[in-house]
């Protein structure tokens, strides 16, 4: 009788967690970029459940479009460059937010702010710090 109870058990929990493991997994998968077994061009519409989704395209030409808002571009350490990544706190006192101007162009996230951190653009969730998105290089 305990060995039917817990096979039940088992087949009841493994029900369960079956449809959260099979689904696909975002577009960052296990590499933290861009992986998941997924295809997505930098100027892709990202799509997460826990987030916004971002037009990327768009974010880079409202950036190229109002570069006269944006003051001088200063790239970052190597050491630094390398900890902006997807679900990292962001770490303080290196970003910079942008004009105001800009930022009205920009689309907006309840929640979340876009900052300037280097040649890097940043949409950083503001209740906990961590990052959402980083758009690499983009004021290059």
């Amino acid at each position: 009788m305990r060995q039917c109870l817990s096979t039940l058990l088992a087949l009841t929990l493994s029900a369960a967690i079956a449809p959260a493991l099979a689904a696909p997994k975002g577009e960052h998968g296990n590499s933290g970029h861009k992986g998941g077994g997924q295809n997505y061009s930098d100027d892709a519409v990202r799509i997460d459940p826990r987030g916004p989704s971002i037009d990327i395209g768009q974010v880079r030409i409202i950036l190229g479009d109002n570069r006269e808002l944006i003051g001088p571009v200063k790239g970052l350490p190597p050491g630094i460059q390398k900890n902006l990544a997807r679900g990292k706190p962001l770490p303080p006192g290196i970003a910079k937010r942008f004009d105001s101007r800009l930022l009205g162009k920009l689309p907006r996230y309840d929640g979340y702010e876009w900052q300037q951190v280097g040649t890097d653009v940043v949409l950083v969730a503001i209740a906990t710090g961590l990052i959402y998105e980083v758009l690499h290089n983009v004021l290059d």
